[in-house]
């Protein structure tokens, strides 16, 4: 296990110092009081764009974030494209982690493998923009032949001072409680007083995602943007 986090931590600090941003939430939830923090990059090049994330929180196996980190979580996904009037890039996206259910016990998050097409549309200043993905997910173990519908989008506001941006994605799962079909959105909301440093906020919205039901997990939050 600490074999894995040191991995993971690695990554984090390789790819961090380029990274497009650094966040630090605090889970104010029912049940939750726990601190996240995420590891962002998102980089176009000639050839289509990288994309990846890293999540770990610290405390939420209920023992305190003083204990350090309970789960481990991150995507990375490769975007390609051939010219500049693509409209339509195939993709593919791996995501995978551990959690811990209890102290020293910890156990592993689905490895996930995707691969489709995305496209997007933005405005002429790229103040707005939007990118829709349709993908096969096989999820190691459990589903050789799943999907997944994302949406992620980006609008910038009141001269770049705020800025609305998240992903939505609808999947199929089988789980243990009953339903196939899953469903995670996580809107944020940045006020930016510079270039660097953000306040802001982050909502999940979830259903069927832990145990079948509705949930609203709101956060507060510090941003900076490398």
């Amino acid at each position: 296990m600490k074999k894995v986090l040191l991995a993971i931590a690695f990554v984090a600090f390789v790819f961090g110092v380029n990274a497009q941003n650094v966040q630090l939430h605090y889970d104010f939830g029912d049940g939750r009081k726990m601190l996240t923090s995420t590891v962002e990059m998102f980089r176009p090049d000639a050839y289509g764009s990288t994309f990846f994330f890293i999540d770990m929180d610290y405390g939420a196996d209920g023992t305190g974030i003083d204990n350090g980190i309970s789960l481990a979580y991150w995507e990375i996904a490769r975007a390609f494209k051939w010219n500049e009037t693509q409209k339509f890039m195939p993709r593919v996206e791996y995501n995978g982690g551990t959690m811990s259910v209890a102290p020293e016990v910890w156990v592993p998050i689905e490895n996930c493998w995707l691969a489709g097409v995305e496209r997007t549309w933005a405005s002429a200043d790229f103040s707005k923009i939007l990118t829709l993905q349709a993908n096969y997910k096989y999820i190691k173990d459990k589903e050789d032949a799943a999907f997944q519908l994302t949406a992620v989008w980006t609008v910038q506001m009141a001269e770049g001072k705020f800025t609305f941006t998240g992903f939505a994605d609808f999947w199929k799962e089988e789980m243990y409680w009953g339903t196939d079909y899953r469903f995670l959105t996580e809107p944020q909301l940045w006020y930016n007083p510079c270039k660097n440093f953000s306040l802001g906020t982050e909502i999940e919205l979830s259903n069927n995602f832990v145990g079948d039901e509705f949930a609203v997990k709101p956060t507060l939050a510090v941003k900076y943007t490398f």
